[in-house]
């Protein structure tokens, strides 16, 4: 969508199935200028800075980290210590002006209710069937598991349960069993609180702090399944700059709050 709408983008993944993904929707597209200059390289967070560094010169217009994939970062010290270190990363690429961009599940509800909402427009995706390498997705239900140390949540899992059976064939008597498939996916549970402070902490304390719920900018639902996070970190004496169709977390290193984002 970004490539489309005329941005340069540079694509990272540690995951070579995704990477794999991403190097055939380029060359499917490659007569395409957009789609030709698209660049795509394999990066850790743990060492992004690093592994891109020849990338990032004075950093980059916004840092985007979309699909609640910064949860499958899990902690596995008991402090945080790689997720805070992922978000310094961030931080390195991330131009003066700019904005890093994360979004993710309402963890907070999860906890709290040891319920996912399945019925959202964010699962009928065709991301969702690559995880599952097959055209038709539709989630039937999730079922949530949340592992607690002590008194604090460790680790969320969800067995997301999807129909795999095609329109025709729901037409027809068939075995319901048949045609559901079961996948798993482990997820570090952030408290809003918590991520907020683990975001100050790397880009500093005099920032603006914003929350998008169902890609609308509105107050915080507790209850809300899923929650874009918007941090606008400002700097003083720094240029501002002005960016569009941006979802999720934010953090700015402007002067001033932008007009109208998103």
């Amino acid at each position: 969508m970004l490539l489309e709408e005329g941005f340069e983008v540079v694509s990272v993944d540690a995951s070579d199935k995704m990477l794999k993904y991403a190097l055939k929707s380029r060359w499917n597209r490659r007569k395409e200028s957009a789609f030709d200059n698209w660049i795509i390289e394999e990066a850790n967070w743990l060492t992004l800075y690093d592994d891109i560094e020849d990338l990032v010169g004075n950093g980059f217009d916004a840092v985007i980290c979309l699909g609640n994939s910064f949860a499958h970062l899990l902690d596995n010290y008991g402090d945080q210590r790689e997720q805070k270190k992922a978000l310094r990363n961030f931080e390195k690429c991330v131009k003066p002006g700019g904005l890093l961009l994360i979004d993710h599940r309402n963890y907070d509800d999860i906890i709290d209710s040891g319920n996912t909402a399945s019925k959202c427009i964010y699962y009928n995706t065709p991301l969702i069937a690559f995880y599952m390498h097959f055209q038709s997705q539709h989630t039937t239900d999730i079922k949530t598991s949340v592992l607690f140390i002590g008194r604090e949540p460790a680790l969320v899992t969800l067995d997301y349960l999807i129909d795999t059976s095609s329109r025709d064939e729901k037409t027809d008597i068939i075995n319901v069993e048949d045609t559901i498939s079961e996948f798993r996916l482990s997820y570090y549970p952030h408290r809003l609180k918590i991520f907020n402070r683990m975001l100050r902490d790397a880009f500093g304390e005099n920032s603006e702090y914003k929350i998008y719920v169902d890609v609308q900018w509105l107050s915080f639902d507790p209850n809300n399944d899923q929650i874009w996070d918007i941090l606008w970190m400002t700097y003083a004496d720094i240029h501002r700059i002005t960016l569009r169709d941006i979802e999720v977390l934010t953090m700015t290193k402007t002067g001033y709050p932008m007009d109208n984002p998103g």
